[in-house]
């Protein structure tokens, strides 16, 4: 099976040694994003609303940079800090998925230095 990694300019620096993305095997694996600005490593965002809208837009730009879309999702992992934030970000996560909307898992976890209240990782198909 063949791989590539998606880098795209859009997207937050990675904090570590991985990839923005891979694709593999007629899917998208996109790393667990975070609310950084695009091309930097700092979180302006405040608030869940504010930090999950980033989010989305980060993992919007990946997703097109590697030929597809959020319509092609088909696995959602989402993280919060806190439980008490989910009506927050399950009302900005609905503006930008729609029917059918892809599986989901969505767990209260600790999350990764720099302080951001949700962090998510995707899988989306390829577009063929």
């Amino acid at each position: 099976m063949t791989k590539r990694a998606v880098h795209p300019a859009e997207a937050p620096l990675p904090a570590g040694p991985y990839n923005h993305a891979i694709i593999a095997g007629g899917f998208v694996f996109v790393s667990g994003q975070t609310p950084e600005k695009p091309g930097t490593d700092v979180i302006e965002a405040v608030g869940i609303k504010e930090h999950t809208r980033q989010v989305m837009e980060n993992i919007k730009a990946i997703l097109e940079a590697a030929g597809c879309g959020l319509e092609d999702l088909v696995k959602v992992e989402a993280h919060l800090k806190d439980m008490k934030d989910f009506d927050g970000f399950n009302e900005v996560y609905g503006q930008y998925v729609s029917q059918p909307y892809p599986a989901r898992i969505t767990v209260q976890s600790v999350l990764p230095p720099g302080d951001p209240l949700v962090e998510i990782s995707v899988i989306a198909k390829v577009k063929e």
